[in-house]
């Protein structure tokens, strides 16, 4: 499906540690400063809402409480076509890291050339985020929801996306959580 809708030949979807790292370097350093500058604001606000398990004991002995389990993996799906969103980036996935989920598994068409965006690449390595594949559109949501040979199964997607990406976040609804 890559090379049929985004033009684009890959032998390997997920993009290796070294990539990602040489993506990053193309990047203009004033861009990485002000994506930096971002995921501080970011990072200090969502830390505000974190919550916190807590249990009550009331003098009739009855207990009451609240345990907060973060998700274990989360799929973000990051548009990287005609339209290119670092910002995504950073606001799905440093809020996710405070709240405790375990992995971040972004999602973002790879460009005509088989490369990622390095703008989004530079979000990706400032925020946080643990995997990257390069599959965009409606196949990168039913990857992220039932997983496949190479792309974990995640319990939540969220991100933009076009009409294709909404429909197929609508049509895994209630087999993954959506945003």
């Amino acid at each position: 499906y890559c090379e049929r809708f985004d033009g684009a030949k890959l032998d390997v979807l997920e993009v290796s540690a070294e990539e990602r790292a040489a993506a990053m370097a193309a990047v203009d350093p004033e861009l990485i400063a002000i994506l930096k500058e971002a995921a501080a604001n970011i990072r200090a606000f969502h830390e505000k809402q974190k919550r916190t398990d807590f249990v009550i004991t009331e003098k009739d002995g009855v207990v009451l409480g609240q345990k907060i389990i973060p998700l274990d993996r989360a799929g973000i799906y990051v548009p990287g076509g005609t339209a290119c969103y670092p910002s995504t980036v950073l606001m799905d996935t440093i809020p996710a890291k405070i709240a405790g989920v375990q992995e971040i598994v972004m999602v973002t068409p790879p460009g005509k050339d088989g490369k990622p965006n390095p703008d989004i690449m530079a979000a990706a390595l400032v925020a946080g985020v643990d995997r990257v594949f390069l599959v965009g559109g409606a196949q990168a949501v039913a990857a992220l929801a039932y997983g496949t040979e190479t792309m974990p199964k995640v319990d939540k997607i969220v991100g933009p996306g076009n009409i294709f990406v909404a429909l197929a976040k609508k049509a895994v609804y209630g087999h993954v959580s959506i945003d």
